[in-house]
Formats: C-alpha cells, structure tokens, sequence
C-alpha cells in the first residue's frame, strides 16, 4: 500500500515572528502507525526539500513515544530534510493521502491549488483522504465532483475553536478550521477539548486533535483493508 503524506511548507506564525509548521505528533504517529504495517509513504510538501516543524511540538512536554522514535530515527528525519514536489506527485501511484496538521497549513495548503487538485482527484477515485488536527483547512476550497465543498453533507471534525483559543491563536490565524467546515456545510461535531476524536464519513477521515492523530491513522489503515 502506498500512502502520500502531505506536509505544509509554511513556517510563520502570522504577525507574532514567531515559527510554525507541521505538528510532530501529528506526522510521526501515523507515519509509524502505517509504516510498520507494512506501507510504502512517499512525504511531500507544496516547496519540496525540508518541511517546517513547529518548535512548540517539538517540546519535551509535546513529546509522545512516536516523537521520540521520531528523535532517534535517521531515516526519517531525513525524508522530512528531503520532501517531494507536490506539483510532481500523481495521485494514481498512491492508495490514499494524508495530511498532519500544525498551523501550518492554515496559511498555504489551505490555498494551494495542487493540494486542492490533489484531493479532489484522490476523491473522484474514492481513495481514502485523511487530516487531523489543523490539515481539514487543506479542505477550504475543495470541492466534490457535483462542484460544491467536498465537506457538505458530511460528518467531519477538527481542531476546535475553544482549543485554538486555548493555545492563544484565535486572533492570530487566518482562520479558524470548526468555522469554515461549518461554513462549507459540514456536519461538524467534535469532543471537549484535547479528547481522542476522530471520524470517518464514506472516504473522508478527520481527527480533531493532536491525540487524534493515532485513531485517525488506524481508520486510514481499515479504509485500505
């Protein structure tokens, strides 16, 4: 099985000059999860070359049993040095796609029309398209082959407006990710805040959270079986 992460290449944290990116967690569970179940996950991000981590992830307080196999692993890190092209990435040589998220995608995938292209071609082939956390902003302007937004109608969650506002960002992003499903016509739903939270509607699967991560990785898995 062959499964595409997509990562942001993002790393400014609005006005505040301070960093972003992706969310470590939020990569390393999944990449795991799938890897040692046998999957072949080829990284890529909307410039190449290295992906931004978020430095607030990579604190020994965020630090998760994956983030620490994360530290030590070689490889890994160095396909993180290393992403693909977006742009270059054809959807036929992959089973599924998946977005980690981090604040990082708010500000370019969000926007970008490879990405968005990406998945609405994953979609029409109802190959599994899986996000967590803040990567349903990847989702903004996505639409399904009927030209309204791949959300509508569907049962999906994200990280909360109460969690943005918990980690002090509200007023910082340039959007917040339960608004714009809910705008999109999403059915949102979501558990309090930093619960283990994830859905699966037909071949959309969201998390709401960075401890969303795994269980969303796992629905990714049985949606390949």
């Amino acid at each position: 099985m062959n499964v595409l992460f997509v990562l942001t290449s993002h790393d400014k944290l609005g006005d505040t000059g301070k960093k972003t990116g992706f969310w470590v967690e939020e990569f390393a569970n999944p990449y795991y999860t799938l890897l040692d179940k046998g999957a072949h996950i080829t990284i890529a991000t909307p410039k190449g070359g290295k992906a931004p981590i978020d430095p607030s992830s990579d604190s020994p307080d965020a630090a998760t049993d994956a983030t620490k196999r994360f530290d030590k692993d070689e490889e890994a890190q160095k396909r993180i040095e290393n992403t693909k092209v977006l742009a270059n990435m054809n959807p036929d040589d992959f089973d599924a796609v998946f977005y980690p998220g981090g604040h990082g995608p708010l500000w370019d995938l969000a926007e970008d029309s490879k990405s968005i292209a990406l998945i609405e071609n994953f979609n029409r082939q109802n190959k599994p398209v899986a996000f967590v956390c803040h990567a349903p902003a990847a989702l903004k302007n996505v639409k399904d082959t009927d030209g309204n937004p791949l959300v509508k109608g569907k049962k999906v969650t994200g990280f909360t407006n109460s969690e943005e506002e918990a980690v002090g960002l509200k007023d910082v992003v340039p959007f917040l990710v339960e608004d714009m499903l809910k705008n999109n016509g999403g059915i949102y739903s979501k558990k309090e805040d930093w619960a283990v939270y994830a859905l699966k509607d037909g071949n959309l699967i969201t998390g709401q959270n960075p401890a969303s991560s795994e269980k969303v990785a796992e629905m990714l898995l049985d949606s390949l079986k």
